[in-house]
């Protein structure tokens, strides 16, 4: 009996040079874009992820910004096995990773790997190809400006995502002021290109079995390292002991709490164009605060 199909069993039979065929399946929680499930044989484990057949970039994607994450080799980062597609599907192969809770320092450990990983600096703010935020397609063309990068390729694209869904009036008034005022929040404060997760919320991060944190599902690109931390503030999840570790490692400029919102109504703004109206008042509360300052 096939568990899964073919072509993946054969595909990560070729990747890790010896014949695998998945004996048992086992279906995981937690994702809303992508289904996922544990497949083992005797021998070997691993994470599949499947997807219609067009996502396979979204996966090739997804793929290149782990490898980038792994090359520091600051922070344990699943590591791609393969992928491809099948006559009716595309699939991503990664190491499975046993996780646990963690322990009383896991947090704290978590925040100074972090602080290592926004160390790590390109030339230029973007990355080399364009990648996903939740199925949305994050734009990540180059440039030496980080103003002109936030402004045109998350806020205006994102603005532009909501007036083609009918989100016009207040939401797009206020975008365009806010947009035309961006260089205010950054008078006294000059980010560096830092190697960013990019959606570092609380379900991409977990502690494998030695208690060593993993992150994971990253949106990866080089940015400002305060847009890594203002989301792990927007929906919770992390721990005062893993932000003090943070600041111990990498202070934080002051200006930080009036730009984690301006960083997290990215986000709001994809959820608004993701999940529909909910976010539609959130969004344009977090404008006049920021219009406000």
């Amino acid at each position: 009996m096939q568990i899964i199909n073919k072509e993946i069993d054969e595909a990560i039979s070729a990747a890790i040079g010896e014949t695998f065929v998945a004996e048992s399946a086992r279906s995981v929680g937690g994702g809303s874009i992508n289904s996922a499930s544990v497949i083992a044989s005797k021998s070997h484990s691993f994470f599949l992820k499947t997807n219609s057949l067009n996502y396979t970039d979204m996966f090739a994607a997804e793929v290149d910004g782990l490898n980038e994450l792994r090359s520091t080799g600051v922070i344990r980062v699943p590591e791609p096995i393969c992928f491809g597609e099948t006559d009716s599907k595309t699939f991503l192969v990664l190491e499975n990773i046993v996780m646990s809770g963690g322990k009383a320092a896991s947090a704290e450990n978590l925040g100074e790997r972090l602080a290592k990983l926004h160390q790590v600096k390109a030339q230029q703010f973007g990355w080399y190809r364009n990648n996903t935020i939740g199925a949305t397609t994050q734009i990540n063309s180059q440039s030496d400006s980080w103003i002109d990068f936030y402004r045109k390729h998350r806020l205006a694209f994102q603005l532009s995502l909501a007036e083609e869904q009918g989100y016009g009036g207040e939401l797009q008034n206020l975008g365009r002021q806010l947009c035309d005022k961006l260089s205010y929040f950054f008078h006294s404060y000059q980010p560096y290109p830092a190697l960013l997760h990019g959606d570092l919320w609380s379900g991409n991060y977990a502690y494998d079995s030695d208690a060593e944190p993993v992150i994971f599902d990253p949106a990866t690109y080089y940015g400002d390292r305060e847009a890594d931390i203002a989301m792990t503030e927007l929906f919770g999840g992390f721990s005062t002991s893993f932000y003090g570790a943070y600041n111990d490692a990498l202070p934080l400029d002051d200006g930080y709490m009036v730009r984690k919102t301006l960083y997290n109504l990215y986000h709001i703004l994809n959820h608004l164009n993701l999940f529909g109206s909910g976010y539609h008042a959130q969004a344009i509360s977090m404008m006049k605060q920021l219009l406000s300052e």
